[in-house]
């Protein structure tokens, strides 16, 4: 699971160095799991995401120093921008139980840290 953590971050590094200051992704997302985009210090960054599967997905904020924020579902086919704060996660959570698909297009501080949570 290690690798496959580090493959991804640097795959999306990779895509993301010529693309004029955004990072573009496609993740997946396994059922009842999230990803988390930001956990480390880092500027203030505005994510696009559209939700490309079938479960609905649970959007919301957490600063490094605790607490969450700001929850928004998003239904499948359904498109958000969301503005984050410095140093706070964006927490992307797969409520179903099938995986779940988002195309991500994030603009801002780029230097975020990028995980999956059980």
């Amino acid at each position: 699971m290690k690798k496959i953590v580090v493959l991804f971050a640097l795959t999306l590094t990779t895509f993301s160095c010529g693309i004029l200051g955004s990072l573009n992704s496609n993740t997946s997302i396994k059922p009842k799991q999230s990803f988390v985009l930001g956990n480390n210090q880092h500027g203030s960054f505005q994510t696009y995401l559209k939700n490309e599967g079938v479960t609905i997905l649970k959007i919301y904020q957490a600063p490094i120093d605790g607490g969450t924020h700001s929850p928004v579902l998003i239904k499948p086919q359904e498109t958000a921008t969301i503005k984050t704060e410095k140093n706070t996660a964006l927490i992307i959570e797969n409520t179903g139980n099938e995986f779940a698909s988002v195309t991500l297009k994030v603009k801002g501080d780029l230097n975020l840290g990028m995980t999956y949570n059980n």
